[in-house]
């Protein structure tokens, strides 16, 4: 069965839920099963990061607890089916400290590019 656009947006979605629960469960086994063995990750600094172990090491310090419990909210969200590619803006919220008294956020948003499921690039922009 071929897939409608509109198939294909609604598996582009659900793909990106998927990836944000991943983050937002801090599980990096979860997270790095969505990306391709070739994916590129440019985080928000600019910097690339090639590979999935370059993606892995780059996704340690946030997913493994550095900045505390974390949690993406979704703000808004555009998908192209044809072109495989979602741009999902959010606002991250870091709960730091003993009992996660300490607490920022930061707004920004991902570029997303899927070939079939997976993940071949990531890249990130955030504001403040």
């Amino acid at each position: 069965m071929t897939e409608t656009p509109t198939s294909r947006r609604q598996a582009l979605s659900d793909l990106t839920d998927r990836f944000v629960a991943a983050f937002n469960r801090q599980d990096l086994e979860a997270v790095m099963s969505f990306f391709a063995d070739d994916a590129v990750y440019r985080d928000a600094y600019g910097k690339t990061h090639e590979g999935t172990a370059a993606i892995r090491k780059a996704f340690e310090p946030v997913v493994g607890g550095r900045l505390g419990k974390i949690r993406f909210s979704g703000e808004d969200r555009f998908i192209d089916a044809a072109a495989g590619k979602v741009m999902d803006s959010w606002t991250l919220a870091m709960h730091m400290g003993e009992g996660a008294d300490k607490e920022s956020a930061m707004l920004g948003l991902d570029l997303l590019h899927f070939d079939g499921d997976r993940l071949v690039r990531k890249t990130t922009y955030r504001r403040g």
